[in-house]
């Protein structure tokens, strides 16, 4: 008929189900006479209506099997991460690089620091489908560094002192492009011309983040390859394969939030080859936004120590904290 409601077998199990669960806490109640008055009573309606006990029957079974074989759970959502960047667009980051390095060798100990805070951004020169060009840009830095007992050096390019020697190099690149990069949507790194920067990450991983091209959920993660060099022993020159291993951990307001860990697949059995390759590993937190498609933040930290590198009593230690945090970004109109 039109405009009734269908009939639901399993709305009317539950509630059936539910009645008949009420009855049996009801009869709990009674004890003595008033419980024997109480199952006769009942008794005599089963009698008289007999298809009573059998519905009961049947209702519990719709019941035990909605329990069991309900509707199964929701999938869990994925997630598709994407560059989403625009030609013209710009990205400003403020990059700090704290660092400090003991180490023990024959009695002797000493202790190097660094501490760099720099801004820079992406330049992004154009787009085609599928991939992005940008230009990384040096655009300021503040530089400290002392080792051992030698006198600290300090330099701010923005106020317009002369470097020290020591830092002649990175002066020279203040402005200018480090480098300019062609990658995939997905954050793969297709072509890359070292401008006036250099090729060496120290473990603060690439400058796009490469993801997996299906969407993924909550929990999964996947691998990037990565080779470092160090010099053994003997002098010859040995290629350590390291795993760089992302997962997912959450997403919170459309910020996806990566886990990243350095992993070496080469076996590494001097420790002069191992002091070399912990300052190329990296563990932290990388935010990413997906819905504009470029990276928030990211933080990596080191805590690492190095027994027996150059002699049985020799020692190195490295703590080091690298930030790297979105300033601002906007368009510029490119000419045409």
């Amino acid at each position: 008929m039109i405009g009734q409601p269908a009939f639901c077998w399993r709305h009317f199990s539950r509630r059936l189900a539910n009645l008949y669960c009420r009855q049996r806490r009801y009869l709990t109640r009674f004890s003595g006479v008033k419980l024997v008055t109480v199952l006769k009573k009942r008794e005599k309606l089963v009698a008289q209506f007999p298809f009573f006990r059998s519905l009961m029957l049947l209702t519990l079974v719709f019941w035990f099997a909605n329990v069991v074989y309900g509707d199964p759970p929701a999938e869990p959502e994925a997630y598709l991460l994407k560059y989403k960047v625009e030609p013209g667009e710009q990205l400003h980051y403020e990059v700090t690089h704290a660092a400090k390095t003991k180490t023990r060798i024959q009695g002797e100990e000493e202790i190097s620091q660094v501490h760099t805070t720099s801004q820079r951004h992406w330049n992004v020169i154009e787009t085609k489908e599928g991939t992005f060009k940008f230009q990384h840009v040096l655009d300021a830095v503040a530089m400290t560094q002392q080792q051992g007992q030698q006198s600290e050096f300090r330099w701010d390019s923005q106020n317009g002192s002369e470097p020290p020697k020591v830092f002649s190099r990175i002066a020279e690149q203040i402005g200018k492009p480090l480098s300019t990069i062609t990658a995939s949507d997905d954050g793969k790194e297709i072509e890359r011309e070292a401008d006036s920067g250099t090729k060496t990450s120290l473990g603060m991983g690439s400058l796009t983040l490469s993801f997996p091209e299906a969407p993924i959920q909550i929990g999964e993660s996947w691998s990037t390859p990565h080779e470092v060099k160090a010099r053994t022993d003997n002098g010859s020159v040995k290629v350590i394969k390291i795993r760089q291993l992302y997962t997912l951990e959450k997403v919170q307001t459309g910020v996806a939030f990566l886990r990243v860990r350095s992993q070496p697949l080469t076996p590494i059995n001097e420790e002069s080859v191992r002091a070399q390759v912990v300052q190329q590993l990296s563990n932290g937190i990388i935010r990413f936004d997906i819905d504009n498609g470029h990276m928030l933040s990211k933080q990596l930290d080191w805590d690492e120590t190095v027994i027996g590198f150059q002699g049985a009593n020799s020692l190195m230690e490295y703590r080091a904290r690298f930030t790297e945090r979105l300033v601002s970004n906007h368009t510029n109109q490119l000419n045409r």
